[in-house]
């Protein structure tokens, strides 16, 4: 795991002439992988940038946090003291509806956690058509398979509404499993936790559309 996620940030940081994530209209960055195929790096300096990202402040965003982590057993363990150290990995946010938090097929190095607000989850065919994947709301997380297996991004995600969101960019989940191990394990369970979740839910829902389709060819 250190070792993905130090490649994820070596991947961040380019220094062979690429524009960094500070240069103005830095979106995403072409980058041709080991196979040769082109893939877009879309590091959390840069989209908070282009997205407009506003702080939101840090006790409230801790506080609403929180919330969802006290809700959760692999937490049950912590003490308030170890949950506000936790908050200060996160980054906190707001940002505008309309805006495109995560994109299909890029190469991210960044999770977020929904505070408030909505958000769709959509992923493009080859046909062209979109498909509704799912609608996000405030406890889910975004982008957390990404940064766990340095693969690209599934679907895009863009805010229906308002948000208030956690950021944890790979490099501050890295500086945590140095810093805080018990503090890393736990988020990794609960994220491991919700992966999986989401992944059952991803299915129940493919096997209803795969009976109706059968039912249909009857």
């Amino acid at each position: 795991m250190k070792q993905l996620l130090s490649r994820l940030r070596r991947t961040a940081d380019p220094a062979d002439g690429t524009p960094r994530p500070d240069d103005a209209g830095f979106f995403a960055t072409q980058l041709m992988d080991h196979e040769g195929d082109t893939q877009l790096l879309a590091p959390w300096q840069a989209r908070a940038s282009e997205l407009g990202a506003r702080p939101f402040d840090t006790v409230q965003g801790l506080a609403l946090l929180q919330q969802w982590f006290h809700q959760d057993p692999v937490f049950a363990g912590l003490e308030g003291i170890d949950l506000g150290v936790l908050g200060g990995y996160f980054e906190f946010v707001q940002l505008d509806s309309g805006r495109q938090i995560i994109g299909q097929d890029e190469q991210g190095d960044y999770l977020v956690v929904l505070l408030k607000g909505v958000v769709a989850d959509d992923r493009l065919q080859p046909s062209g058509a979109k498909v509704r994947i799912n609608e996000s709301r405030a406890g889910d997380v975004l982008g957390e398979m990404s940064v766990l297996d340095g693969g690209t991004r599934f679907c895009s995600c863009t805010a229906l509404t308002p948000l208030i969101a956690a950021v944890l960019p790979s490099q501050a989940l890295e500086a945590m499993m140095n810093e805080d191990p018990r503090l890393a394990a736990a988020v990794l369970a609960w994220l491991a936790k919700r992966l999986s979740l989401r992944l059952r839910q991803v299915s129940a829902r493919l096997s209803v559309q795969l009976t109706r389709g059968g039912q249909a060819g009857e």
